[in-house]
């Protein structure tokens, strides 16, 4: 199993990181990076054992046919990967690709 981002997901990682610093959601910018980069490792780890569910079609501006897990980062924050699943035909290997990646404060309306 593979986890991978692409690459306007991997572009908000970046964002993301200066967002929480300049926003006073992390008073370091380590502590906003250090955030960030738990939260793609947990991602990549866990996504594939973590229970999902389809995607509403609200979602279906980022890709078709996708599903969504959720990580929950503290009391107030959950995180959601948007994804699908492809099988590597040369290997058998399940893929796991995230095409959107948003929060219970942006997106909860939505799920």
């Amino acid at each position: 199993m593979s986890v991978s981002f692409i690459p306007e997901v991997l572009d908000y990682f970046e964002e993301l990181m200066i967002i929480l610093y300049e926003k006073g959601y992390f008073s370091l910018e380590d502590s906003a990076q250090k955030y960030v980069i738990d939260l793609v490792s947990d991602i990549k780890v866990n996504l594939p054992i973590r229970s999902h569910k389809p995607a509403p079609i609200y979602f279906e501006r980022y890709g078709k046919n996708m599903k969504y897990a959720g990580f929950k980062k503290n009391k107030r924050t959950t995180w959601y990967a948007f994804f699908n699943t492809y099988k590597d035909e040369n290997t058998g290997e399940n893929i796991y690709l995230v095409r959107y990646i948003a929060n219970n404060h942006t997106v909860a309306q939505h799920l």
